[in-house]
C-alpha cells in the first residue's frame, strides 16, 4: 500500500486517510465494493459504494502513473539521458499529461527537420540566436555555418535549419505545452464542417453542417454526434481557440528582445511552431481529453437508466401468461409458474379475421383456466397495442394485463444463454418467456443480456468500451447484491453477480444444486467445489435461502453475525425465530451490550433493521400500468391529449416516453417542468410513470414532440414551447448563464439516439 497515495486520496476526495488506507487495504485482499460497503462499515467508518468506488478508481488511476513513471525512467536509464533535475521532476508529476510532457523531449521520434538540422551542425547557430536575441545578427552569425557539403548552400538555409531546431524546442517545452493547453480548455471552440460531397447522405447531421461551439461548454451529446459525423465521413471537425490570441501567450515566453533581429528570428520560430507543431499536438490533446469528458457524461447517463431499469418493481412469482404480439405471424404465448419455469407454449391469430378471433379468445381464457394465470404480460413491440386490446376485450376479470418493454428480447433469444435454457424451443418461444420473466423479476431477466442492448443509454456505441462495461458491471453488481439473490432458484447468470462468485462459481453453484437438490442452509455453499472462505465471506450475504434450517438464512444477517443474533435472542429468553416476529421484544435490545471489536453499532443497527423486515425486497411495490384506451398508433394523436406513458430513456437532452403508439415521444429538457430544469435526471427516472401532453405529431418522419408542462405551449413548429429557444412558460425564472447554441431542431439528437447507434 503506498502511503503517498492515500495521503492525495483523502485530499483528493476528502475522506479521512484511516478510511482511505483500510478501504485499500480491503480492496487489495479482494473484497467487492458491495461486501465493503454493507458489511465492513466498522472498517471504512461507513463509506458507502460511491465513497468506495472513487476510491478503487483514483487509487488504479495513481497506480498507472507509478507504472508510467517507471516505464519512462527506465527508458532514460538505459539511453544514458536521465539527470538528476530529470529525475527529480519526473518523480514529483502528478498526472500523466505531466509526465508525457516531461518526456517528450526526450521520446525517440521519427526524423524531423530539427534532427536534420542538428545533423548539418546548426544546433550552435540556433543556440546563439536565441541565447543573444537583443544583440546578435543571426545573417552574420549564419554565415559560418554555411557549408554546401552538409547541404547548407545559403544563410537563408542556415537560419531556417535554426528556426526549426527552435520550433522544436517550443513545441517540447513542458511549461509552454501547460500555457497552451490552459489557453485551449479555456478559449477553443469546436467547430464541424460537412464535407462538400456529403451534404444528402448525411442529412441525419445537417445541424453540425456549419456548428460553432464553445469547447469548455459543449454537452456530451453533442460531441459525441459531431464526432460519429466525422467517423462517417460527413462532417470535418477542428478544435482551435484564435491563433493571434494563443500567439500572444507563446511569444512572450521565447521572444526576449522584440523589435531586434534577433528576436524575429525567435518569433518567427514561435509562430511556425504554434502552427506546424504544438497547435496541432494540443488540439489532439483536447480532441482526445473532449472525448474522455463526453464518454465519461454518456455513461453517467447510461449507468443511472441502467439502474433504474434493474430496480423497476417485480411482480413477484405469480403464474404469468406471455404473449410476444405480431401480425401475420401471429402472437407467440407461453405460460410460466411462478418461478418462471415454461409450462405451455401456443400461437395465436387475433388480427387476421373474426374466427381467428373467437379461437384466439377460445384458447386464451382456456389456458388462463388451466395453469391458474395470475397476470398476463404482453411485449410492448409491433401489434403489442392491439393485442392488449384484444386481451382486454375478453373480460378475464381481475387478471392485471401490463404492457412489457421488451427491448432486447429478441437479442437474449437468439444468444448461448437462451439456448442453453430452452435447447428444443425456436426464438419465439424464448423471447414470449423472456417478456413473461421480465414482468415478474426485472433484475433477474435483464442480467442474462449485454447492457447495451437494453436502450437506455446515449451513444453507448461510440464510447470508450472497456470504460463503458467497468461502469456497467458496477451498476449491475450493486443492483443484485442490492437486492440479493435466492439460491435455489436464480440462474447462474444472476448469481455471477453476487459479490465474490463470478461465473465459474456461479455455475458450480447451479451444478451442486442440479445434483443435490435445494440448498437447506448457507452452511451448505461450503461444499460447492472451488468455494472456499473467502468466496463464502463474499457471497453469503447476499445469497437467500427461504426456509432454511437457520431463521436468518433467509436474511441480509450474514453468518458471521449469526452468533450476535442468537446472544440476543438468549438475552430475552426468546428464540431467534421468535424475535423475528416479535416486535416488542426486539425494542428491548440494547445495541451497546452487543458492541466488540469487529461488530460495532452500525452493523448492529443493520442487524436490528433487518430483523424487522428479513429478507425483504428492497425495491418499490409493483403498480400496474395502462396506456390511453382507443390510442394505438401515431395517427390517434391530437395536439392537446393528455395521457400516460412510461419513460424509456433519459439522455443529457430530455426523456424519451412511451405512450402505447410504437414509437417514443421525446419531451425535451425544456419541456420537462415549469421550472428551469439543468439535468433531466432531477425529474424523471427510467420506468417512471408520468402524465404528458402531446405537443406535435410529425408522421412523415414519425416524431412526437410531448411536454410534462402544466399549461404547454401548443402552437408548434418553431415557434412552440417544445423547441429550444422557443417560448417558454410565463413567470420568472432563476437568474443563468445563456445556454449554449442548440440545433434548430431538436429531434435531430433525438434520431442520433434512436435510429443511430445512440
Amino acid at each position: 500500500m503506498n502511503e503517498l497515495h492515500i495521503g492525495k486520496v483523502s485530499q483528493e476526495l476528502k475522506i479521512h486517510p484511516r478510511q482511505v488506507a483500510a478501504t485499500a487495504r480491503l480492496l487489495e485482499e479482494g473484497a467487492t465494493v458491495p461486501f465493503i460497503s454493507r458489511y465492513r462499515k466498522e472498517v471504512t467508518g461507513s463509506l458507502d459504494e460511491v465513497a468506495i468506488m472513487a476510491i478503487r478508481e483514483r487509487l488504479t488511476g495513481l497506480l498507472e502513473i507509478d507504472q508510467r513513471r517507471e516505464s519512462i525512467l527506465k527508458s532514460l536509464t538505459e539511453r544514458n539521458l536521465l539527470t538528476d533535475a530529470l529525475k527529480a521532476a519526473i518523480t514529483q508529476a502528478d498526472s500523466l499529461t505531466v509526465l508525457e510532457d516531461l518526456y517528450l523531449p526526450y521520446r525517440p521520434k521519427r526524423r524531423t527537420r530539427a534532427m536534420i538540422a542538428k545533423e548539418r551542425g546548426l544546433d550552435g547557430l540556433a543556440e546563439r540566436i536565441f541565447s543573444a536575441q537583443a544583440t546578435v545578427d543571426p545573417e552574420a552569425e549564419a554565415k559560418a555555418f554555411v557549408d554546401v557539403a552538409k547541404e547548407v548552400p545559403t544563410v537563408a538555409d542556415a537560419l531556417a535549419g535554426a528556426r526549426d531546431i527552435l520550433a522544436e524546442q517550443v513545441s517540447d517545452d513542458a511549461f509552454t505545452r501547460e500555457k497552451v493547453r490552459e489557453f485551449y480548455l479555456k478559449e477553443a471552440t469546436v467547430r464541424s464542417k460537412v464535407m462538400s460531397d456529403k451534404q444528402e447522405a448525411g442529412v441525419k447531421f445537417k445541424d453540425y453542417f456549419d456548428w460553432t461551439e464553445s469547447l469548455s461548454s459543449i454537452p456530451s451529446h453533442r460531441m459525441l454526434a459531431i464526432r460519429r459525423g466525422e467517423e462517417e465521413g460527413v462532417l470535418m471537425m477542428r478544435v482551435t481557440p484564435p491563433e493571434a490570441d494563443a500567439l500572444l501567450i507563446v511569444e512572450p515566453l521565447w521572444v526576449k528582445a522584440p523589435g531586434a533581429k534577433g528576436g524575429e528570428q525567435v518569433r518567427l520560430a514561435v509562430q511556425d511552431s504554434y502552427k506546424r507543431l504544438l497547435g496541432p499536438a494540443i488540439e489532439v490533446e483536447m480532441r482526445i481529453e473532449s472525448k474522455k469528458k463526453a464518454d465519461l457524461e454518456a455513461i453517467r447517463v447510461f449507468a443511472e437508466n441502467l439502474r433504474e431499469l434493474l430496480l423497476a418493481s417485480p411482480l413477484g412469482p405469480k403464474h404469468v401468461m406471455a404473449i410476444d404480439p405480431g401480425f401475420r405471424t401471429g402472437c407467440k404465448v407461453v405460460c410460466l409458474d411462478r418461478q418462471g419455469k415454461l409450462l405451455h407454449h401456443d400461437v395465436i391469430y387475433p388480427t387476421l379475421g373474426d374466427s381467428r378471433v373467437r379461437e384466439a379468445g377460445d384458447v386464451v381464457r382456456e389456458l388462463c383456466r388451466k395453469f391458474q394465470i395470475e397476470a398476463i404480460a404482453i411485449g410492448n413491440g409491433t401489434a403489442g397495442r392491439e393485442t392488449e386490446t384484444f386481451i382486454r376485450a375478453l373480460k378475464l376479470g381481475t387478471i392485471p394485463i401490463v404492457m412489457v418493454n421488451e427491448s432486447g428480447a429478441s437479442i437474449y433469444s437468439a444468444s448461448d444463454v437462451a439456448r442453453e435454457e430452452f435447447p428444443d424451443q425456436d426464438v419465439t418461444v424464448r423471447g414470449a418467456v423472456s417478456i413473461g420473466r421480465r414482468l415478474m423479476d426485472p433484475l433477474a431477466e435483464l442480467v442474462k443480456l449485454d447492457p447495451k442492448s437494453i436502450g437506455v443509454g446515449q451513444y453507448q456505441h461510440d464510447v470508450d468500451q472497456r470504460a463503458l462495461k467497468h461502469s456497467l458491471d458496477d451498476v449491475v453488481m450493486s443492483c443484485v447484491n442490492g437486492v440479493g439473490v435466492e439460491v435455489n432458484t436464480a440462474s447462474k447468470q444472476l448469481l455471477s453477480y453476487v459479490s465474490g462468485l463470478g461465473p465459474m462459481l456461479a455455475a458450480g453453484i447451479v451444478t451442486w444444486r442440479n445434483e443435490h437438490g435445494p440448498f437447506k442452509s448457507r452452511a451448505q455453499l461450503r461444499e460447492v467445489p472451488r468455494l472456499g472462505a473467502k468466496a463464502f465471506e463474499q457471497a453469503a450475504g447476499f445469497l437467500r435461502i427461504r426456509d432454511g434450517e437457520h431463521p436468518l438464512d433467509g436474511s441480509a444477517v450474514h453468518p458471521e453475525s449469526y452468533g450476535v443474533v442468537d446472544r440476543m435472542a438468549q438475552d430475552l429468553n426468546a428464540t431467534v425465530k421468535e424475535l423475528l416476529l416479535n416486535p416488542a421484544a426486539r425494542q428491548k435490545i440494547q445495541l451497546q451490550k452487543y458492541v466488540t471489536e469487529t461488530i460495532g453499532l452500525p452493523t448492529l443497527g443493520d442487524i436490528v433493521s433487518e430483523l424487522a423486515k428479513p429478507g425483504r425486497d428492497p425495491r418499490q411495490r409493483f403498480e400496474a400500468f395502462a396506456f390511453q384506451e382507443g390510442v394505438e398508433k401515431m395517427e390517434d394523436l391530437r395536439p392537446g391529449m393528455k395521457l400516460p406513458g412510461i419513460v424509456t430513456n433519459v439522455t443529457a437532452f430530455g426523456a424519451f416516453v412511451d405512450i402505447g403508439v410504437h414509437q417514443d415521444g421525446l419531451v425535451h429538457v425544456s419541456q420537462l417542468s415549469d421550472r428551469f430544469v439543468k439535468n433531466p435526471a432531477e425529474v424523471v427516472k427510467v420506468q417512471q410513470k408520468v402524465m404528458v401532453t402531446v405537443v406535435e405529431v410529425d408522421l412523415p418522419r414519425k416524431r412526437i414532440g410531448l411536454s410534462m408542462k402544466a399549461n404547454p405551449d401548443l402552437t408548434g413548429g418553431q415557434k412552440g414551447g417544445v423547441f429550444p429557444g422557443g417560448p417558454r412558460s410565463a413567470g420568472p425564472r432563476p437568474p443563468q448563464k445563456p445556454a449554449p447554441a442548440k440545433p434548430a431542431d431538436w429531434f435531430s439528437e433525438a434520431l442520433l439516439k434512436a435510429k443511430g447507434r445512440g
